[in-house]
């Protein structure tokens, strides 16, 4: 891998790199870069967002390596993406709270929801995945509501 494309795939990896390499703390291999080690991402109290957002910020995240707490009261919308994140973990306590893809609760047109409902439940293991297929994924507007407990016994992990 390049530094440019290394550059681009981690750019804060990169900058805790070149800085250290700048201050004399870091020695890079020849064979290749040196892996940074990331603390945990702590999710907490999150409502979702834009689901396109969020599934690059996952694809980093994935590629990165970093554990994802989940934590926080609330976990809604594109926030339960963060469930496909790698190294993942939630709270017994934690809401989740799932719908599927809209323009801001407008309907999309079908080919559209079918890609979007397809990609969101790729981050979901089985057999949450099939349940979002089959049920969550029709709402717009309203979600259905699941807890880390439920979650946990579907096989994620707790922490």
């Amino acid at each position: 891998m390049t530094i440019w494309t290394w550059l681009r795939r981690s750019p804060a990896a990169a900058l805790v790199n070149l800085c250290l390499l700048a201050a004399g703390g870091l020695a890079v291999p020849t064979t290749g870069l040196a892996q940074v080690s990331y603390p945990p991402l702590v999710i907490g109290d999150d409502r979702g967002g834009v689901v396109s957002t969020r599934v690059q910020l996952l694809d980093r995240l994935r590629a990165s390596g970093q554990r994802v707490e989940i934590r926080g009261n609330i976990c809604y919308s594109a926030c339960t993406l963060y469930l496909g994140a790698g190294d993942v973990c939630v709270s017994p306590t934690t809401n989740f709270g799932f719908h599927g893809p809209s323009n801001r609760g407008a309907p999309l047109a079908p080919q559209t929801f079918e890609r979007w409902s397809n990609i969101m439940a790729s981050y979901y293991r089985e057999p949450l995945r099939s349940w979002f297929m089959r049920d969550a994924r029709y709402l717009r507007v309203n979600m259905r509501h699941m807890t880390g407990r439920e979650l946990i016994r579907m096989g994620y992990r707790s922490c």
